[in-house]
């Protein structure tokens, strides 16, 4: 038989287990939401990238880190954009690889998703060379110049980490490759590019 002594522990146990949980879950809910450190703007396509445009062509870049879990639904997001922009557009997908490790260390899940979107080239990007070229800070980022070289959007592709569907970065994109125009700019989900997470360098 349960004491009211005991009672009250086990309620004061379930209040706190159920704090817990909510806590956690505001946790979580709070960092998914959280987008990554603004970009810089790069108005005009940047001298000096190896990235070729050609010319009357637009051209889609996205920066990603090969082990950003958040990455995933960019990717996933970028595949369903490529099929909506009806070969309207030129795409690169540049992996990060930091320094000191060794070549090919970027070439895996999320490479071999990104190549297998048809109109999207995938490449490495050594030292996040690149990235800094075109002022990506954070994993996802995705700039869009247009045939002239100047720069029409910049952002992401989700509405938070992780979470893939329809998001106004994508439908952005889509309305700037179907009418013209200017897309504006959407933040960015994703890992840092120069502070990846811990197992990001396994």
């Amino acid at each position: 038989m349960k004491t009211p002594s005991s009672r009250g522990w086990l309620v004061l146990t379930g209040a706190l287990w159920l704090g817990g949980i909510g806590f956690g879950l505001v946790t979580l809910a709070r960092y998914s939401l959280t987008p990554g450190d603004a970009q810089a703007m790069v108005e005009r396509w940047p001298e000096g990238t190896r990235l070729t445009r050609q010319a009357g062509r637009p051209v889609l870049v996205m920066l990603a880190h090969p082990k950003c879990p958040c990455t995933r639904a960019s990717v996933a997001e970028l595949e369903t954009l490529m099929a909506h922009a009806g070969g309207r557009v030129d795409a690169f997908v540049l992996f990060l690889r930091p320094e000191g490790l060794e070549d090919g260390w970027e070439q895996g899940e999320l490479w071999r998703a990104a190549a297998r979107i048809p109109g999207v080239t995938v490449l490495k990007d050594p030292g996040g060379v690149e990235a800094k070229r075109f002022g990506a800070t954070t994993s996802g980022h995705v700039v869009l110049y247009g045939a002239e070289g100047h720069l029409r959007f910049s952002g992401g592709l989700t509405v938070a980490r992780g979470h893939a569907g329809d998001s106004p970065g994508r439908m952005a994109l889509e309305r700037v490759l179907r009418e013209g125009g200017a897309g504006g700019d959407t933040p960015v989900y994703g890992c840092s590019l120069e502070d990846p997470p811990a197992s990001a360098t396994r």
